[in-house]
């Protein structure tokens, strides 16, 4: 959208959020929603007016060598930002009006004819125009919020420089440092905390650059309640010579920077107005963009029919258990699967056309750009159901268990049974009753049905519990069940249909990790999770291990039977677990699951990880996205959680002896 100067005013003074470029193309401005601070990057662009490019004596690199690319970028995520689209050769926005276009620039004539007075007093309104919208910007801020904030960004060239320069530059010359130390202080600490890859960060006031831009001194000069902190970024974001990016890096100073400004604005409106308690949420946008809605939509519509289990399970179990049964020893399972019903190509294609670089909040582009990387490697791992490739895709998927996942096994498993196992006498159409009822105590619609397809016990898909029919249960055990599948499983579902992200009902990186390791604390924490069914977690891993490491299915079941004492029944169910497919490593996440969800459970609040299907990973930008508004709190939540169970003490040991 294009607005004339005068549109932009009017809506600045009327608070309304909008986005839109200056009808003369040099500015970029976009209010999400109206915080107390603003963002700038005012040398971000490159643009040279039509009549003045035939002038210029540079060459585009040699512009582009002094201009400040991607610093638009670092402040993508924050609700106000003004961004400068013109090159700092036409006309320079952090210098005074009289001098702000340049004759010669670092030891260069900038023009190869003088510039004609016309033309210098178009660049000389463009100059001004960005003035006039910051002024009304800035009072309107003042007289809403008591004070404003800005957060003025450029980067610097380092290479010409021998001494050593700091990662971050705050100039503070033209701020009155003693009514703002302490604010000072914060940003220099926060800057000083970024992390980035293989670069060593460090933050100082005054080193390089002093902060005496134009900027700063017009918002010295006409408001007293503002504070301006003119921050310069080194270029080791790019190659300054030559002018390539480096991706990894921008991506990180993107999510550095939300964190950092976002944290000290919060900080400074906490500390010199009456508001109370803010952190960096609070002062992000509280809805969401419609490129984030719009890709959002699409993923859904690309990936939502794909249910990986739906295609793994073996079509032919049944009959393959008893042929094994039969010949333990020299029978090799001959599984056979659905056939994949739709086209890898076409589906990988789709989804690496997705526009996720429009979503502008940095966390929550990154989260997407992962679930799209995951959802890639689904697709390889059952295009490759049955074949050699198929335990290298699931090493890529859920990846494989480490030395301290098989040394919690192998605790496990030598803990010696302290209870007598109660008998499996409830059958499977009492437990599709039991279901019903516990749904109805949760008042959630779904349906129970028996299902031959399962190696499992129970499963939940979508908002059918399914139940094998071959399958006998203790008392223990249903309960058990009930509180995974239907607690956990079926409520997250439930939980991420109410949210405007479909991408929670897709799932989100790690999502297998947290949910199994969320369904099994909620096992132990409703009392009903003995000895016995860790020992199954554990021998999990084991299997896993020995499908790794090249065991045949015979060695896996015939080490399970016979090394820890499994019935055939359960031997051959844990074994096919992991051998299908052609090798299936996911079973090793469910205790290594548990163990970061004991640890959660003990020191944060769990309640954003029901809201979908959740990732660990993704938590604080989950519970950043609900402190926002722009995600629900769940509409469910275990009732394990809340209810007083009698935990077997011994069992609440064993939990929180692994690690």
């Amino acid at each position: 959208m294009q607005l004339t100067e005068l549109e932009i005013l009017e809506k600045i003074r009327s608070l309304t959020p909008f986005e839109a470029h200056l009808d003369d193309g040099s500015l970029m401005i976009r209010i999400s929603e109206y915080q107390p601070y603003i963002a700038t990057a005012v040398h971000n662009g490159h643009n040279l007016r039509q009549s003045l490019q035939t002038q210029c004596a540079l060459t585009e690199e040699e512009r582009y060598f002094e201009e400040d690319p991607f610093t638009g970028d670092f402040i993508s995520s924050l609700p106000i930002v003004l961004q400068g689209e013109d090159s700092r050769y036409e006309y320079d926005l952090n210098r005074a009006p009289e001098n702000c276009i340049y004759d010669d620039a670092w030891g260069k004539n900038v023009w190869s004819t003088p510039l004609s007075d016309a033309e210098r007093e178009i660049s000389l309104a463009k100059h001004q125009s960005y003035y006039r919208i910051l002024q009304c910007l800035v009072e309107t801020l003042e007289l809403q919020f008591g004070l404003c904030l800005i957060y003025d960004i450029h980067s610097y060239n380092y290479q010409r420089v021998d001494t050593a320069t700091p990662t971050f530059n705050v100039g503070t010359m033209q701020v009155n440092r003693r009514r703002w130390r302490k604010e000072i202080d914060v940003l220099l600490e926060g800057l000083n905390n970024v992390e980035l890859p293989n670069i060593d960060v460090t933050a100082l006031e005054n080193d390089i650059f002093k902060g005496l831009g134009y900027q700063a001194a017009f918002v010295k000069q006409h408001f007293k309640n503002t504070l301006i902190m003119p921050i310069e970024v080194k270029k080791i974001f790019m190659n300054e010579e030559g002018g390539e990016a480096y991706p990894l890096v921008i991506e990180k100073l993107k999510e550095s920077m939300k964190t950092v400004i976002t944290e000290h604005a919060a900080f400074t409106i906490t500390k010199r107005t009456k508001a109370k308690g803010l952190t960096g949420s609070d002062v992000l946008a509280s809805n969401l963009s419609k490129e984030v809605i719009n890709l959002d939509r699409q993923l859904y519509k690309i990936a939502r029919g794909i249910n990986t289990l739906s295609y793994i399970n073996p079509t032919n179990l049944k009959q393959e258990k008893r042929r094994f049964l039969s010949k333990p020893y020299s029978y090799q399972p001959q599984f056979t699967y659905r056939q994949l019903d739709l086209d890898p190509y076409k589906f990988r294609e789709q989804l690496y056309r997705l526009p996720v670089e429009t979503i502008r909040d940095a966390d929550v582009q990154k989260m997407y750009r992962k679930v799209i990387d995951q959802l890639a490697v689904r697709i390889d791992l059952l295009c490759s159901i049955g074949t050699d490739e198929f335990l290298y895709n699931s090493l890529r998927y859920y990846g494989q268990p480490d030395e301290r996942d098989i040394a919690n096994a192998k605790f496990i498993l030598h803990a010696c049974e302290y209870k007598e196992q109660q008998p499996a006498n409830i059958s499977a159409k009492e437990a599709i009753e039991a279901f019903k009822v516990a749904a109805a105590e949760y008042d959630i619609p779904c349906k129970v049905v028996a299902s031959k397809q399962l190696i499992a016990r129970a499963m939940v898909s979508g908002k059918v519990i399914k139940v094998n029919p071959n399958s006998r249960f203790t008392q223990g055990d249903l309960d058990a069940l009930i509180h995974h599948e239907l607690g956990v499983h079926l409520v997250t579902s439930v939980n991420a249909e109410r949210q405007p992200l479909k991408i929670l009902q897709l799932g989100l990186p790690g999502n297998t990790h947290t949910q199994e390791g969320l369904a099994i604390l909620c096992e132990h924490l409703s009392g009903s999770f003995p000895l016995h069914r860790l020992k199954t977690l554990a021998l999990r891993v084991v299997a896993v291990e020995m499908m790794v490491n090249g065991d045949s299915f015979n060695d896996c079941f015939n080490s399970l039977r016979h090394d820890y004492a499994m019935c055939d029944d359960e031997a051959f169910t844990i074994t096919a677990r992991a051998y299908r497919g052609g090798g299936f490593t996911k079973d090793f996440l469910y205790l290594r699951g548990l163990k970061d969800a004991i640890q959660a459970y003990k020191t944060e609040d769990l309640t954003s990880l029901f809201i979908g299907k959740t990732g660990f990973e993704f938590k604080p930008l989950l519970d950043e996205l609900i402190e926002r508004g722009i995600l629900k709190t769940p509409s469910f939540m275990p009732k394990a959680l809340s209810i007083e169970a009698d935990i077997d003490p011994v069992m609440d040991f064993m939990l929180n002896s692994i690690r």
